[in-house]
């Protein structure tokens, strides 16, 4: 009786997954954001009840995100180093060790390092997706690898972009 408690709990609990600190798969990203991002968990990577998707994205100085918003989408921003500014909605807001932004779909927004060293943050969102784009338009990555010569976003991204996580393209996006 207890050995079939024991399997029903089992059953009723998740799975678990480690990453250490070289273990997710990355990526160099093309211009504005040149820099990289790791993809730490997705829902190809662990069976899981929510589909989400969590990594790191790590933008040099001078380099950003374009303006941009999920149509389907939530996100959740924590910065972990370096500074820069956000833009949500039209309005600035700075970022640095501990800024956290929420960002409910159909918002607009882009991050800028504007500071001198690498700004470097935490992503989630739900439902996952993002880890595609990041994949689909990027450069595998080695850790420890030196940074490529800034390269351009593939011809097709607008698609790649649709077929993820992006809202249609903004026709009045900002630009640093």
């Amino acid at each position: 009786m207890a050995d079939e408690a024991n399997e029903t709990a089992a059953e009723a609990s998740g799975l678990t997954m480690v990453v250490q600190p070289g273990q997710a798969a990355s990526y160099w990203q093309p211009v504005p954001a040149n820099g990289q991002i790791e993809v730490i968990f997705a829902p190809h990577l662990v069976a899981m009840e929510l589909p989400i998707g969590f990594g790191t994205q790590t933008v040099p100085p001078g380099g950003y995100v374009r303006e941009h918003a999920h149509d389907r989408n939530e996100e959740v921003i924590y910065v972990v180093r370096g500074t820069g500014r956000a833009m949500v909605d039209g309005v600035e807001h700075p970022m640095s060790p501990g800024s956290a932004f929420f960002i409910g779909k159909n918002r607009r927004h882009m991050f800028i390092n504007d500071g001198r060293e690498e700004l470097s943050w935490a992503w989630l969102i739900v439902p996952n997706g993002l880890e595609e784009f990041f994949r689909l338009i990027g450069r595998e990555r080695a850790p420890g690898e030196p940074a490529p010569a800034p390269f351009p976003r593939p011809d097709n991204v607008l698609e790649i972009e649709r077929q993820t996580v992006f809202a249609a393209p903004l026709k009045d996006a900002c630009v640093p």
